[in-house]
């Protein structure tokens, strides 16, 4: 079992040059389209990222809270309504360069049965097939801990996950009703949880989150945005690295 890296838990603070060019991308996301089915969601080669969850874990607020938009990610006012699969582009108007996928909710036990388990099948058929999928943002109430339906889903797509070929970013949401102590216990649980579906291979990541404080909102689009770009996250973490060590005063000899 390979350990699963904790991302750093920072509050609101002056953000890095990473979180400003990740924030800045993110808060270019546009509604592009909706599908009931698979084979209605748009041919293309753009990297997709999909967020996932229960239904009242915080998906869509975690999704605005990235693009910066109130109402991007609709969340119905009644649980598990939501039936389709939003697609957004993000990056520039012209050229977008990813999309979000915004999944339904799921675990709501009001919704009727067929109409649950036809886009649950949608759902479990995008995540293990979806050609274009790069990466799986995870919501996990951080109050409530992993479900069965949270584990179940992480087994549908524990072949991908050990290949490396898809990433998984579990968000810890609603953080900031924990104190400190919960908050740790909290990674620290999820992080045995994820343990299980890692290997060398695997990129697989934890960070608590905050839509109310924000806290965690400059790890999340930061890891986003590296999916996506791989080659241009790498040489902003090197120049970054170069600043802060030409930053370093000299150290005088010992005498």
């Amino acid at each position: 079992m390979k350990s699963v890296p904790q991302l750093i838990y920072r509050r609101p603070t002056a953000p890095s040059a990473a979180a400003k060019i990740s924030l800045s991308w993110s808060h270019s996301a546009r509604f592009l389209t909706t599908a009931s089915q698979l084979d209605q969601l748009p041919a293309g080669e753009l990297p997709e990222i999909a967020f996932v969850g229960r239904s009242n874990a915080g998906k869509s607020t975690a999704i605005n809270s990235l693009a910066q938009q109130k109402r991007l990610a609709f969340a119905s006012r009644t649980p598990g309504r939501t039936q389709h699969i939003n697609l957004f582009e993000v990056g520039p108007k012209d050229t977008p360069d990813t999309l979000f996928a915004d999944l339904p909710g799921y675990g709501y036990a009001a919704v009727e049965r067929a109409a649950k388990l036809r886009w649950q099948a949608v759902m479990a058929e995008y995540l293990e097939l979806r050609r274009n999928l790069h990466g799986v943002v995870l919501m996990i109430d951080s109050r409530l801990g992993f479900t069965d339906l949270d584990l179940r889903l992480l087994e549908l797509i524990r072949p991908r996950l050990i290949t490396g070929k898809v990433r998984l970013l579990a968000v810890l949401t609603k953080s900031d009703k924990l104190n400190k102590r919960d908050a740790q216990t909290a990674l620290a649980t999820a992080q045995a949880v994820l343990g299980d579906f890692s290997s060398d291979e695997a990129d697989i990541g934890v960070t608590l989150f905050s839509a109310l404080s924000r806290a965690g909102l400059e790890d999340l689009a930061i890891a986003v945005h590296a999916w996506s770009h791989p080659a241009q996250t790498q040489t902003e973490t090197e120049t970054e690295t170069e600043t802060e060590t030409q930053a370093l005063p000299p150290v005088e000899a010992a005498v």
